[in-house]
């Protein structure tokens, strides 16, 4: 057997033994004496008599270890023309201040902290001091609109929430405390109070429950870290559903704690002093767990960018964050990648900065096409690795596992499962699908560490979901197939969230969005290919009967409404600028819109007409419109 083939055996034949192995690369309070509390299923519970402080791993035990002066993050933002750097002491105290800043404000374990933040240290800062103290964090991404963030408020139920009085978007400011304000008047459980970030780009004006960060700070004494069982929530991260409603991913301490810890040299090959630059945002759950948790956990540097691929000034911004910060491995989204190819096809701003010091790129949050591939690989003369995870997994479900061997890259393919997961294609019946062959790709239960172990308050969600479509196994909603070496390979959704630029948005939650104006008689929206982004959205309306849509310029009008109601309710991440006014919509007899006809179509494939169509002559005058000829 090869390195990786004897490790991942040995994962899933001592399960037990792997992972408390494993367990010793972080310290406990209390050191657990098993690995696997089974007594449930499906809610499996790891490291079940083990209690520890994930912050105090990330950060104090490094200074205590004599590592206190090494660099701990960099704050990068072209967007503002500022850099900042932390040592592992100077990020340790910062947080152990700001946990100060939360105890004042009656925060403790178990209570919920929502950050609502842009792409500064504090962010950071903020989740780390909720995980010192015990208490659950939930962040929300800075572009999602007041309604959204409303619905995860009402959802998490937070004590205080941490917010900023702006956040930057390439060169346009975008105010965050009128939108938080507003979501605390839509949501019907308020917080306690608010704490917010002035930035000099933008004041926020301030009312009696909002705490100013910096006198705060000034005032508090720092918090000690709190020891909480493994099995305590550390983190929920909200993620799209197929219905309105997101889904609060639980995180647990412990088992999310091993396996980042596992995964930083094994996965991704960085350890302590080492630097890795990914490319995202914190309120994914790539930025939880490669920006914020993983790199301190392993005693590494991290690089938390304020800013984008391009346009922030040019196309060379990554080159110049890797040349500045000797960079060892780069992770970002396979969009992001075609976004700089797209400014400078032929890597002329590579040229004008040293990256000797970079091994490695990964790529996740989308599927990475082989044309983006190629290109990447040609550029930097390094393994382009893909690979493939999810907000529920936590960290990566297939990979290539450059710290322990690298394994042939197939292009189409994030390579093969990772320890812990044993991962399978089953057909609609629950068999085995044979290589090759596409099919439901699901993961035998139990998960490994780090995978969330149920939703927010809804049990019964997380069965429905994910564990009740085939019995035993959890259903990842990808399809796709393994081929014959047990390679897996992601061909897309299975339901009808879509991936717009490493963003999972619900078309579902879009619907609903369309489907209030007064003139929609009904909707459908769609993710059709797109080379940038990987998907876009495309909505399609039917106007309800006695609507004058022959008014001179009705159409764009409409079409401008639509797509703002869209911004304004699920935010401008969800990139719906497109709406097509249509006479009907394809449909089975039995009611059902034809959507994934329909993506078939505007993606250029020549789709069966389904025998269940109520008329098919519906779907011959959208065709051009879907194709639009």
């Amino acid at each position: 057997m090869t390195a990786y083939e004897e490790i991942f055996r040995s994962s899933v034949d001592d399960r037990e033994g792997f992972w408390l192995r494993a367990a010793d690369g972080i310290d406990w309070d209390v050191a657990p004496t098993r690995a696997l509390d089974e007594s449930k299923p499906p809610f499996y519970r790891w490291f079940p008599d083990g209690e520890l402080n994930v912050a105090r791993n990330a950060l104090d035990r490094h200074v205590d270890a004599g590592n206190g002066d090494r660099t701990a993050l960099v704050y990068d933002s072209p967007v503002t023309g500022s850099r900042r750097t932390y040592t592992y002491a100077e990020l340790r105290d910062e947080v152990a201040l700001f946990a100060g800043v939360l105890r004042d404000q009656g925060v403790g374990h178990g209570d919920r902290v929502v950050v609502y933040m842009p792409m500064v240290p504090e962010a950071a800062i903020a989740m780390l001091a909720c995980a010192r103290l015990g208490a659950v964090h939930s962040v929300v991404f800075g572009g999602f609109a007041a309604k959204e963030l409303a619905v995860r408020i009402d959802d998490a139920g937070p004590k205080v929430v941490v917010s900023a009085s702006c956040g930057i978007e390439g060169k346009r400011v975008i105010e965050y405390k009128p939108l938080l304000d507003r979501a605390i008047e839509l949501s019907d459980r308020k917080p306690d109070s608010t704490v917010i970030l002035q930035r000099e780009q933008a004041t926020a004006t301030m009312g009696p429950t909002d705490v100013d960060w910096a006198e705060a700070v000034a005032r508090a004494t720092p918090a000690d870290p709190v020891p909480v069982k493994a099995t305590d929530p550390l983190y929920v991260l909200y993620t799209s559903g197929t219905t309105g409603k997101p889904k609060g991913v639980v995180r647990d301490s412990g088992g999310y704690a091993v396996a980042l810890a596992w995964s930083m040299p094994n996965i991704y090959d960085v350890g302590p002093g080492e630097t890795i630059f990914t490319a995202s945002d914190v309120g994914w759950v790539v930025g939880h767990s490669y920006i914020v948790y993983a790199p301190l956990l392993a005693g590494a540097t991290t690089v938390l960018y304020e800013g984008k691929p391009v346009g922030t000034p040019d196309a060379g911004q990554f080159w110049r964050v890797v040349q500045e910060n000797g960079v060892k491995s780069v992770f970002t989204a396979p969009t992001a990648f075609r976004a700089i190819k797209k400014e400078d096809p032929k890597g002329e701003f590579l040229g004008q900065y040293d990256v000797s010091s970079l091994q490695y790129l990964f790529l996740a949050g989308e599927r990475l096409d082989p044309e983006t591939l190629r290109w990447a690989s040609e550029l930097l003369d390094i393994p382009v690795i893909d690979h493939w995870w999810q907000t529920e997994t936590g960290w990566p479900i297939a990979a290539n596992p450059a710290g322990i061997e690298l394994l042939e890259i197939k292009p189409g393919s994030p390579t093969r499962a990772m320890p812990g997961w044993d991962v399978q294609v089953l057909d609609e019946r629950g068999n085995p699908a044979e290589p090759g062959v596409d099919g439901a790709i699901v993961a035998k239960l139990p998960l490994p560490p780090g995978a969330f172990p149920t939703l927010w308050n809804d049990d019964e969600r997380y069965v429905s979901s994910y564990m009740s479509a085939f019995e035993g196994y959890y259903l990842t909603g990808d399809g796709g197939h393994l081929d014959a070496d047990g390679y897996v390979f992601v061909m897309g959704r299975t339901d009808d969230v879509i991936n717009v630029a490493g963003h999972r948005l619900s078309t579902g939650g879009m619907e609903e969005v369309l489907a209030a104006h007064p003139d929609v008689a009904e909707c459908a929206v769609i993710g059709v290919a797109d080379t940038m982004k990987g998907q876009i959205p495309r909505g399609f309306v039917v106007l309800k009967s006695g609507v004058d849509s022959d008014a001179e310029d009705y159409e764009d009008g409409l079409r401008t409404e639509l797509v703002q109601m869209v911004r304004d309710q699920i935010g401008a991440v969800a990139s719906l600028k497109d709406v097509a006014v249509v006479p009907a919509l394809p449909k089975t007899r039995s009611g059902k819109i034809l959507r994934k006809t329909m993506r078939g179509i505007a993606d250029g494939v020549e789709e069966p007409v389904p025998s269940t169509i109520d008329d098919a002559s519906v779907l011959d005058t959208l065709r051009p419109v879907l194709r639009r000829e």
